[in-house]
């Protein structure tokens, strides 16, 4: 297969290169790029991180280069998969991200877009894409992870009690591990509405407001020193069943085109490390010439290259309509996952002694911050495991991971 840039897609290379050189800077590599600021404990740094990654979303915005693979009747620029790649790659040179607002925009866009009513299309996607209005997803929960079709968060119909007559749902549980809850405007949410039907078939999707009464947010503090997820606490919390995407007791398939977008996007994740952060490291610590050190960063810079190629591959073929976006997301999280471990192993080893320190270590402790974050990257989105089944099963046609509640009333099924 050829990776060369075709025609096209070297003219576009350009004009996004162009785009770049008049908005923003390269990348240094270290403490001074604000793009790898996400990762900062301290708390009036990162508050000026998710400033600036605002404001990157909207100049992008306004400039005509958000949502690239949006569909312009949504606000994007109509553009391909491969077009979305380009200019993903050469981002990733220049210190300017749009952070969680990108992962938001994967997980909530194709949703609306495929499965929302005219009206939520309207009032939400414009705001999503703009960066106005940030986004959480509250799926997980504390006895439904990787089998997230046994939740257990309720939703009520209450015919008549809304505004004006209209029905409402009210919601009670508990979700887990939702990423920046504390500041999302809105969430997608997915809770049970009958649970006298199989798991899957009992459930319902829903857009909520984050500002409605009943919702108490805690954050999970993670070794890093971080808040990056928290619980969520929903009692009694009420929702117009006017937000509710797709149709009653349908969640589970709108769901599962949330989680197949998610995978895609997480394997898309780390810019703030990218083979040339480790390089320059590498050449800072004086290391470039030892030959182990350069026998791994072959290694890292391999994994990059494959990442890379696969993304293009899996890419045509969904395009071609010859593989699942599903498998997709499996193939490039999974390839994702072992390329980071890599990298961010070699940069603590390569800062030797000094990377057993955290504050005191280069760059605030960057490195040590994004090891320990490899293991939110390999469980997020479905662990390396799951997604390792995946392919077992729709591609290999190994037999099916047992199970003896597919069919069983949700109720009548055990839970922990």
């Amino acid at each position: 297969m050829d990776f060369d840039d075709t025609p096209e897609l070297a003219g576009f290379r350009a004009e996004v290169r162009a785009f770049l050189d008049e908005h923003a800077v390269l990348r240094r590599g270290d403490d001074s790029d604000w793009s790898r600021h996400g990762a900062s404990t301290d708390e009036e740094v990162a508050a000026e991180y998710r400033r600036r990654c605002r404001e990157w979303q909207q100049l992008l915005h306004r400039k005509g280069w958000a949502g690239i693979t949006w569909p312009a009747t949504f606000g994007g620029r109509g553009g391909t998969p491969a077009q979305q790649v380009v200019f993903n790659q050469e981002l990733a040179n220049y210190d300017a991200t749009s952070g969680f607002i990108t992962a938001a925009q994967a997980l909530v866009g194709p949703t609306l877009m495929r499965h929302g009513s005219p009206e939520q299309q309207a009032r939400y996607l414009g705001p999503l894409l703009s960066g106005d209005e940030w986004w959480c997803q509250l799926f997980s929960e504390p006895g439904a992870g990787s089998d997230l079709a046994a939740l257990s968060t309720r939703a009520v119909l209450s015919p008549g009690t809304g505004p004006d007559g209209t029905d409402e749902w009210v919601v009670d549980g508990q979700k887990v591990w939702t990423s920046n809850a504390q500041y999302a405007d809105f969430g997608i949410l997915i809770a049970r509405s009958d649970p006298d039907v199989p798991k899957h078939e009992g459930l319902t999707f829903f857009i909520l407001d984050m500002r409605s009464d009943g919702i108490d947010v805690r954050p999970l503090v993670q070794a890093q020193g971080v808040a990056h997820f928290n619980e969520v606490f929903l009692t009694g919390v009420r929702i117009p069943a006017a937000n509710v995407v797709g149709e009653v007791g349908d969640g589970w398939r709108v769901a599962r085109t949330t989680l197949r977008s998610e995978s895609s996007m997480i394997s898309g994740a780390g810019q703030a490390t990218p083979f040339t952060a480790v390089l320059d490291l590498v050449r800072r610590r004086g290391l470039a010439d030892d030959q182990v050190v350069r026998q791994r960063l072959a290694g890292v810079y391999t994994d990059e290259l494959v990442l890379r190629w696969m993304g293009w591959r899996t890419q045509t073929a969904v395009m071609q309509g010859r593989l699942d976006l599903a498998l997709h997301g499996s193939l490039l999280k999974n390839c994702f996952t072992r390329s980071f471990r890599r990298k961010v192993a070699l940069a603590v080893d390569v800062e030797g002694a000094e990377g057993m320190l955290w504050d005191d270590a280069e760059g605030r402790g960057f490195w040590q911050y994004q090891f320990l974050n490899q293991f939110a990257s390999r469980i997020g989105g479905g662990t390396d495991e799951v997604h390792r089944n995946n392919l077992a099963e729709q591609v290999l046609g190994l037999p099916r991971e047992p199970g003896t509640d597919r069919d069983v009333p949700w109720s009548q099924t055990k839970r922990a």
